[in-house]
């Protein structure tokens, strides 16, 4: 839709003067304040937010839609820290409860897709006191020599404060020595909420929005890229929200090293926030448009389709997003374990293409960096 027509129905939409100057901005390609994200997310409709939304993913991507064929590793769901909203780890304190896997174990998964075009592996989990810097270099190490061109994305900010805190190195050359090793880039995960109104609540022993972004500027000074996500939908408010995207993109106005924005929706299942209702479908669309809305220096907004179900990862595809994820196989339970609607969270290739098409979208297989590798169809 051109730009003219897009104005045209947004004032079909609203008779608000405010809502209509925010938009003026958004399609002048300005960037609009912390104030009037609020704005958006207090007074406009999701028709509004979600056509505004739509004509910058457009603009951006036209209609392609991103996604990848990736793995997960979850080295161990043990972990120090006890995040309030996590249905996943299980304290130190209860380790007989979780799993924790070996770096033999951890290279069975990888060579189980050896001769499967795969391009990236996630290795992601728990905090656990017995696995050091040493051995996560160790594991990059071994998975390089073992599959050299196999891309790996791994370890929040919370594993890599703890691990940097117990080794005593600092930040900057922890970053170095596992970039060395092999780690090619950094997932999202750990952001939660940065304020600490909100984080003092939830997950106040984790490290705190500081130290989460320091982590991520010391990948991107070395030229590692990542991503950033955001849990939403729980005790926070729209300020808070914005406040923290706002960080995110004060970061990637300095550095320019994120690749995608992703917002997370709260599951209440089987956590000490069980009590607290979860976000509406029509709050998640609302989310993801006005996050497309605000984050105007990250190249992508990705729809976590594992945590959102299929079909509402499809209707995100109207709003804003133009990256599913990936192929992912059943080896992440992060979501499954909270009460997601994919317990087994595994598409084919072909099952996320047709995904993609069914929503009017054009699907493009992509690396973790977004180079695109086909758009051809696949049949596995």
């Amino acid at each position: 839709m051109s730009t003219a027509a897009t104005l045209e129905r947004l004032y079909q939409l609203t008779s608000e003067e405010s809502l209509i100057q925010i938009a003026g901005k958004v399609l002048a390609e300005e960037r609009i304040t912390p104030e009037e994200g609020v704005l958006l997310f207090e007074k406009a409709t999701l028709p509004f937010v979600g056509t505004l939304a739509n004509h910058i993913r457009e603009r951006k991507h036209g209609n392609i839609t991103y996604y990848n064929r990736n793995f997960h590793i979850e080295p161990t769901n043990v972990c120090v820290f006890s995040c309030k909203f996590c249905s996943y780890s299980k304290l130190y304190a209860h380790r007989e409860e979780g799993w924790e896997l070996t770096t033999e174990q951890m290279l069975d998964i990888v060579k189980k897709y050896d001769w499967q075009p795969v391009t990236e592996v996630h290795v992601v989990g728990g905090v656990h006191p017995k696995l050091t810097l040493e051995f996560f270099a160790d594991l990059l190490r071994k998975i390089k020599a073992h599959r050299p061109e196999l891309h790996i994305k791994g370890f929040t900010p919370v594993e890599l404060d703890y691990m940097f805190r117990k080794a005593k190195v600092s930040v900057a050359d922890g970053m170095k020595y596992l970039h060395e090793q092999g780690l090619d880039s950094l997932p999202g995960g750990g952001a939660e909420i940065f304020h600490p109104e909100i984080r003092q609540q939830i997950c106040d022993d984790k490290v705190d929005a500081e130290g989460w972004l320091a982590i991520h500027e010391a990948a991107h000074n070395l030229g590692m890229h990542s991503n950033a996500t955001m849990l939403y939908g729980h005790i926070e408010s729209y300020f808070h929200r914005v406040d923290h995207m706002e960080r995110l993109r004060q970061l990637q106005d300095k550095t320019g090293g994120f690749n995608t924005f992703i917002p997370l929706k709260f599951r209440n299942g089987d956590n000490e926030m069980s009590n607290v209702p979860e976000s509406t479908v029509v709050e998640d669309m609302r989310m993801y448009a006005i996050a497309r809305i605000y984050m105007d220096n990250f190249p992508h907004l990705k729809a976590y389709w594992p945590m959102l179900g299929r079909n509402n990862a499809q209707m995100t595809l109207s709003f804003g997003v133009n990256d599913l994820d990936g192929t992912i196989d059943d080896t992440t339970k992060i979501y499954s374990m909270a009460g997601s609607e994919e317990q087994k969270p595994a598409m084919t290739t072909k099952e996320l293409t047709l995904l993609i098409e069914q929503a009017g979208r054009v699907p493009v297989e992509r690396d973790t960096l977004y180079n695109s590798i086909s758009s051809a169809p696949v049949l596995t």
